[in-house]
């Protein structure tokens, strides 16, 4: 559904002023505050190009308009104005907030599903539904294949098939599509016969919406309609039933390939896909960056089994093509980069693309690889490098996917070294706050037969702990939530390193110190993501004190992650009195939802049964949707098919139908946005004005 940006703004938190109505491609997914950084839009393909635009006003469902950390509102719910230096824009947007990498960030460290369906095996319990039906503890909250097969795609096909409202539709394709196809359907799926239906559909948001879905559902037999689509042959022409297939069209088309890609077994379809994404890069006609990113970020999600190519270049200074290697791949987005003819926005998503094809490459390669890619990123971030920021930013960030801690590898001390002077050397605000960030990653990652593992921890904990203590006030933020990112994978790693209580004991007492409530609810997130159980009587105690809804969200989550039980009944006072708080109301749900409270769903159904408000009624439906309790089904088919409701209302319940059954933990397009460097941003990747980019949608 366009721009139904409301469910990011809840997730995110800090959502109140009325102002003009929106709807999104089956819901907005990120952003705190729903405010996302300058989106490129569709235009210029020259590696001159300036800028992109400045933040427009997001706007949400019934209405709303977000507020959180920096963000406001102008006189009669005008829109912010344009971005200036340093990474802040008019009407005081902060597009440099922490809150911005958490929300696109933030899923592996929430693993929401996997809890509640985890929860169940460890206590042994036996459970009553309403009916009392009883149900094992092993599995209880988790739809079952029938509940899915046999109520929910029913649904949402008989919706998809009688409504013809954009919010119902678009909001059965994304979850249908995220359902995905039964395994006993052959590889021609009857979904993707669906779909392929609305790509004629008049409305571009649905036509769109088809050729999205069809990349979530990632079906192999999909490659060429996706090809034509992208390529924008007769074919796809004929199934848009237009003369041309419009940019958006084919950029979404670019991702979805990357998506089957990335699904696939089959080395075949994964060569023919980066095959395609590299004729549509080349192409005379791809002149957008929205185009081109899109295809960028789609070859890095596709990674080749083929390590070595066995062709030659054809000629003097010819590069093999991509499609044939994982080292060809590698070349070709590394040349890319280097290109200074290509747009700035487009370069910029190559680090990411390069860092992710590195994965698992056999130990020679990867070290061969990382060696050259990692040099030629570190000059990048040199003072005299002239590089614009966008390409600084996400060579930052690679980096931090590159390096280990290992003090006695002489590149990774490289690495670490670059990115800790990145403090001095850079002007860019947010790169210097991405570098936190990257130094936190590389530092929670022990590489095999590491020599000296606790050598680069110690040189990363004392770099994040100078920041945190003596740091410019917007770096601590970031300095205190990279503590937790450190510390979270360490203990992932079963790393047991003597600076793991250091760290938690800086950030609990910077919590315990802070009065602003952004650096709180940092501080918090950081302490929740660490598990630091001892924070857990100050988080309490602020949680109960503290007036900023924003900052008391994610205190609630943080306690939910730390799995502080004390928390269950002051959180449920807080869903009982945030009736009209929706941002409250989603971030104190899914705080119960991480603590297992086995109350929470019939409540929050309870809630959304009786609530004729339509931003609760979205709050309610996305918060069971990301809980993803089987108990919720019921009455989220009742809201899909009650003709009494408003569309969009109805929209919201498909959009939650779908995250319940979807056939993945984790979102389908947290492929896409974990480590992307969002500030390098085109309209069809991230739009903070529509909500209708790949990344936007729930």
């Amino acid at each position: 559904m366009k721009k139904l940006a409301l469910a990011a703004a809840l997730m995110a938190g800090g959502l109140c002023v009325l102002q003009s109505s929106a709807h999104a491609h089956g819901g907005m997914y990120r952003g705190p505050g729903d405010t996302v950084p300058p989106g490129g839009g569709g235009a210029g393909g020259g590696g001159g190009a300036g800028p992109a635009g400045g933040p427009a006003g997001p706007t949400t469902p019934g209405g709303l308009t977000p507020t959180g950390p920096g963000v406001g509102s102008t006189p009669g719910g005008g829109a912010p104005g344009t971005a200036t230096p340093g990474g802040s824009s008019g009407g005081d947007v902060d597009l440099t907030a922490w809150t911005f990498w958490w929300e696109f960030n933030k899923e592996p460290y929430l693993s929401l599903k996997s809890r509640v369906y985890e929860r169940g095996d460890s206590t042994g319990d036996d459970y009553f539904l309403g009916d009392g039906t009883q149900l094992r503890a092993r599995d209880t909250f988790k739809p079952s294949e029938e509940q899915i097969r046999q109520t929910v795609v029913p649904a949402l096909l008989a919706a998809l098939k009688s409504q013809t409202d954009n919010d119902i539709v678009t909001g059965c394709l994304i979850a249908l599509a995220k359902i995905g196809a039964a395994p006993s359907e052959s590889a021609d799926s009857a979904l993707a016969q669906e779909f392929m239906r609305f790509l004629a559909d008049k409305n571009q948001e649905i036509s769109e919406t088809a050729a999205v879905a069809l990349g979530i559902l990632a079906n192999e037999s999909s490659i060429p309609t996706l090809e034509s689509l992208l390529m924008d042959e007769i074919g796809g022409r004929i199934l848009v039933d237009q003369p041309e297939v419009g940019y958006r069209t084919r950029a979404f088309a670019a991702y979805g390939l990357g998506l089957i890609g990335a699904n696939t077994s089959n080395e075949g379809d994964r060569q023919h896909v980066v095959e395609i994404l590299r004729k549509a890069l080349e192409s005379a006609d791809s002149k957008t960056r929205d185009l081109k990113v899109s295809c960028i970020i789609a070859m890095g999600l596709v990674p080749l089994d083929t390590i070595e190519s066995s062709e030659q270049p054809s000629a003097k200074g010819a590069r093999v093509a991509p499609e044939t290697s994982r080292k060809a791949q590698l070349d070709y987005l590394l040349f890319f980069l280097q290109d200074s003819s290509q747009n700035y926005l487009v370069r910029a998503h190559c680090p990411t693309a390069m860092a992710r094809l590195l994965v698992a490459l056999p130990a020679a390669q990867f070290q061969l690889q990382r060696e050259r890619i990692a040099s030629d990123l570190i000059v990048r971030l040199q003072k005299k490098s002239g590089e614009r920021d966008a390409v600084v930013q996400s060579a930052v960030l690679a980096l931090g996917l590159l390096g280990t801690n290992d003090a006695g590898n002489a590149l990774d001390v490289r690495i670490r070294e670059a990115l800790i002077d990145v403090q001095e050397e850079v002007a860019d605000q947010q790169s210097r706050h991405f570098a936190l960030i990257a130094l936190a990653k590389l530092a929670g990652t022990t590489a095999v037969g590491a020599q000296d593992a606790e050598g680069g921890i110690d040189a990363v904990s004392k770099a994040l702990l100078g920041q945190l203590g003596n740091g410019h006030s917007a770096v601590k933020s970031w300095a205190g939530l990279a503590c937790g990112v450190m510390v979270h994978e360490l203990v992932a790693d079963e790393v047991h390193s003597a600076r793991i209580p250091v760290l938690q004991q800086a950030v609990r007492e910077a919590f315990a110190a802070e009065r602003d409530p952004t650096r709180l609810a940092a501080f918090a997130v950081s302490s929740g993501i660490m598990g630091d159980v001892e924070a857990k009587a100050g988080l309490l105690k602020k949680l109960l004190a503290e007036k900023d809804d924003e900052s008391r969200g994610y205190i609630a989550v943080a306690l939910g992650l730390m799995g502080a039980h004390d928390a269950v009944e002051p959180i449920q006072r807080i869903i009982d009195d945030a009736k009209y708080r929706p941002e409250l109301l989603k971030q104190a749900a899914i705080a119960l939802g991480l603590l297992g409270d086995k109350n929470l769903v019939p409540k929050l159904v309870s809630l959304l049964q009786n609530s004729g408000s339509l931003a609760t009624q979205a709050s309610l439906s996305s918060a069971l949707g990301f809980i993803g309790d089987q108990r919720s089904i019921e009455p989220l088919v009742a809201m899909l098919q009650n003709a009494n409701l408003k569309e969009r209302a109805r929209g919201f319940a498909a959009v939650a139908l779908g995250i319940v059954a979807d056939k993945e933990l984790l979102p389908w397009n947290s492929k896409i946005g974990i480590d992307l460097n969002y500030r390098a941003a085109t309209e069809t990747l991230t739009d903070h004005v529509a909500g209708n980019g790949i990344l936007d949608i729930l």
